[in-house]
């Protein structure tokens, strides 16, 4: 993957959104898709064309897990960007990774290098 990876990111606050776009590109990838609400999350989910979604858990006051859902359902890799603990989430979901906010792109990276060890392997940083 000499391009990168493709990003699906879903975050409320546009200024987190932007931090989190900036370092995904930093890191080598490019963001594919964006969205900050349920709605628009749940469409892009099941038609945007990406390799893994970041997903805050909180969206304007409704949780991100049915977007979750629909992401699983394709069989696409995701992990949550949160302020919150896993203690909000399904059970089901609770093991899935998670990046606590203030994120640094020391720990954005490790995380997308747990996900994707041989795509990684070749990206700068």
């Amino acid at each position: 993957m000499a391009d990168g990876l493709s990003v699906f990111l879903v975050e409320d606050e546009a200024l987190i959104r932007m931090m989190i776009a900036d370092m995904v590109e930093e890191l080598g990838h490019h963001v594919v898709a964006e969205a900050d609400n349920v709605r628009d999350a749940s469409a892009f989910a099941m038609t945007a064309q990406y390799d893994f979604a970041i997903l805050d858990i909180n969206l304007m006051g409704l949780y991100v897990d049915p977007v979750a859902d629909l992401i699983e359902r394709r069989g696409k890799p995701f992990l949550f960007a949160t302020g919150y603990g896993p203690e909000l989430l399904p059970s089901l979901l609770r093991r899935r990774p998670i990046l606590r906010k203030p994120i640094s792109i020391d720990q954005l990276k490790a995380m997308i290098d747990s996900l994707f060890p041989e795509a990684t392997a070749k990206t700068p940083h």
